[in-house]
């Protein structure tokens, strides 16, 4: 006995014919029922970073943490008080997990993962400053940063500000004068950006940040994305979201204030630094900013 199971992406057509199974019968679908087919198909192309992952259970999620750390932040108050759904529900209503199996989706295990690498491979950040302005010069300092999305974010975040050198100017002035080599706003927006914006599934790589003396790299896995294409990254108004669930998790967490606007926030911030314009350069695998310091 063979046993056909339903298709997750139907219709599907075998020889140029779709069919389908009406009660004990079995015959060619109409052009309409084709119709009802592809819209079932639609309803459930969710983006990949709300579609269960199934190496993992919810056992791979810190549940007490997500109640304790965030659960408050994503949900109003009013909204607590009167809801007594369980944990998994709870997740589930955020697409932490799915709905019914309460299976971990990318964004429940970048959120709140007891080992997030483990399912997404890349979802970590490597950190490389070089005594030099080439890849081949001595490295100074070096950091392979895992764990979840916001301990990512956060303790890269330190690093950077750790990496930015001050200049001290007295003469001529009645108090004195700090100029950063690159304001650290500039460098959160950018490297915030590159952990939103990557692909967590067709890579494995890292978000990648190479400090050079002239200048900061941030290299994000993943092409761009939608609306923005190679030839118009980083215009102004251009966004879209590969991960439109991690992006809402985010800016509910405070993480992510204004969507769309990062990348011209940043520009403002160099700008007023004395910084060179920022660079992008883009492949249909990757995306790199170039972040000039102040000489």
């Amino acid at each position: 006995m063979v046993i056909v199971e339903p298709s997750n992406a139907p219709p599907v057509r075998y020889d140029g014919r779709t069919y389908i199974r009406v009660g004990p019968t079995r015959r060619l679908a109409t052009a309409e029922e084709e119709t009802v087919l592809t819209e079932r198909r639609q309803a459930a192309n969710l983006p990949f970073d709300a579609r269960s992952v199934p190496s993992s259970t919810i056992a791979d999620l810190a549940t007490g943490r997500f109640s304790d750390e965030f659960l408050s932040q994503l949900v109003a108050d009013d909204t607590l008080r009167e809801n007594h759904r369980a944990v998994p529900q709870q997740m589930a209503s955020l697409r932490l997990v799915t709905p019914g199996e309460f299976l971990p989706t990318p964004t429940g295990l970048l959120l709140v993962g007891r080992d997030p690498q483990a399912h997404l491979p890349g979802s970590y950040t490597q950190f490389v400053r070089f005594d030099g302005t080439e890849l081949s010069d001595p490295i100074r300092s070096e950091h392979q940063v895992t764990g979840t999305l916001p301990d990512v974010m956060l303790e890269v975040e330190e690093i950077l500000r750790a990496n930015i050198d001050t200049a001290i100017e007295f003469e001529g002035l009645a108090t004195q004068r700090r100029t950063p080599s690159v304001p650290f706003e500039a460098l959160q927006q950018l490297y915030r950006n590159a952990l939103l914006h990557r692909t967590y599934e067709a890579s494995n790589a890292p978000v990648l940040v190479t400090w050079f003396d002239d200048r900061v790299e941030i290299h994000s896995p993943g092409g761009p994305f939608g609306q923005v294409t190679i030839e118009t990254i980083g215009q102004p108004g251009l966004a879209d979201y590969r991960n439109p669930t991690l992006a809402g998790v985010l800016n509910r967490l405070g993480f992510v204030q204004r969507f769309g606007v990062g990348i011209q926030i940043s520009r403002e911030w160099l700008a007023q630094n004395g910084n060179p314009p920022l660079e992008f350069q883009a492949s249909v695998s990757a995306v790199a900013v170039i972040i000039g310091l102040r000489s």
